[in-house]
């Protein structure tokens, strides 16, 4: 149904008024003069009262919704959106009207943001804690130990000072993790960019591994290999921590006698990297997920086999401080693979 203006209603009600005044004035005509001169005047009062109460009702609507109107439209709002409907139409209720379920809406994405906000962060804190948490009460726990006498005991006190050892480079790793991330998410990191050959790297990172990935029989194999260097522009080191967490991982979760592969795809002005393995895989509803802080799909035995938990999320952190993308594909039981891109150099 077609709506009109305040202003429009007031035009058409005045033609209208207007030609019937004028049929009017025609048909009176014939009659005495006496009486067309009180028609006029008659036609004349209502037609002024009629314009001169519109006029009260426009004005008081303008002076009462007019800063109600300001104030929404300074508001951070979609100024695009505001234009386009305000081009159509000068009434300023459409617009008052327009305006205000433009404000809910944000309100309520804002709103909705904000409890996604307070969740993450409660779980972060939570997470942290929970982290920190352990070694400390492990640490705690050598340390009593020892002061009531289990330092006199040569069997004991060498073994529970390596296991307090241990557990403060667990805190030191989760802090200097964590760290890593802020500046990162910062911008406070700044990143060597230097020409590398990814392929030389990949292989610098078997050699790393190789007895870790003995231990359990896995192969580490390099598919199709180039027979010239595949060079990209990026931070070599900070690569190299992205290789060994993908790698490590895919080590740690995948089948004893199984392998590990990586792969590189010339993508015109990039280089994909493929890193996968035929491990235990991850379900489709943890996928989403497996880059946040802390964020691990089988919680015990993420712990058992090590690791801060943020591991995947510094990968994230660092491929798109390259301005690049890393995403993950897994078919559970069957295994995952990880693949991120590079530029390429020139």
């Amino acid at each position: 149904m077609k709506t009109y203006s305040s202003r429009q209603l007031t035009i058409y009600i005045s033609l209208l008024l207007t030609s019937l005044a004028t049929l009017l004035l025609v048909f009176t005509w014939w009659l005495s003069p006496g009486f067309l001169v009180l028609l006029g005047f008659i036609i004349l009062f209502f037609l002024a009262s009629f314009f001169y109460v519109m006029f009260v009702i426009n004005k008081y609507i303008s002076d009462k919704i007019r800063p109600v109107y300001k104030t929404i439209k300074d508001l951070p709002l979609s100024v695009k959106k505001l234009e386009e409907k305000s081009s159509d139409s000068t009434n300023l209720l459409s617009n008052v009207k327009f305006e205000v379920e433009e404000w809910a809406k944000a309100q309520m994405k804002e709103i909705e943001r904000l409890k996604e906000l307070e969740r993450y962060r409660k779980e972060f804190v939570g997470n942290v804690s929970h982290e920190l948490k352990t070694p400390i009460f492990n640490i705690q726990g050598y340390i009593l130990t020892l002061l009531e006498g289990g330092l006199e005991d040569p069997k004991i006190n060498i073994l529970y000072l390596k296991r307090t050892e241990k557990s403060i480079d667990r805190m030191i790793s989760i802090v200097e993790d964590l760290e890593s991330i802020t500046k990162l998410e910062s911008g406070e990191l700044k990143l060597n960019m230097v020409k590398f050959d990814i392929a030389k790297t990949v292989k610098d990172v078997f050699e790393m591994e190789q007895w870790q990935a003995q231990e359990r029989n896995i192969t580490l194999e390099i598919i199709n290999p180039p027979v010239k260097p595949i060079n990209v522009k990026a931070d070599r080191n900070r690569i190299l921590e992205v290789l060994t967490n993908l790698i490590v991982n895919a080590i740690k979760y995948g089948k004893k006698e199984g392998f590990v592969h990586v792969s590189f795809h010339d993508l015109e002005e990039n280089i994909m990297v493929e890193v996968t393995d035929n491990g235990i895989g991850i379900e489709k509803k943890n996928l989403p997920r497996i880059f946040e802080r802390f964020y691990r799909v089988d919680k015990s035995r993420s712990r058992e086999q090590g690791g801060t938990g943020l591991g995947l999320s510094i990968v994230k952190h660092i491929i798109e401080a390259h301005n690049q993308s890393i995403n993950v594909r897994s078919v559970l039981e069957q295994g995952t693979t990880f693949n991120f891109t590079l530029e390429k150099a020139k």
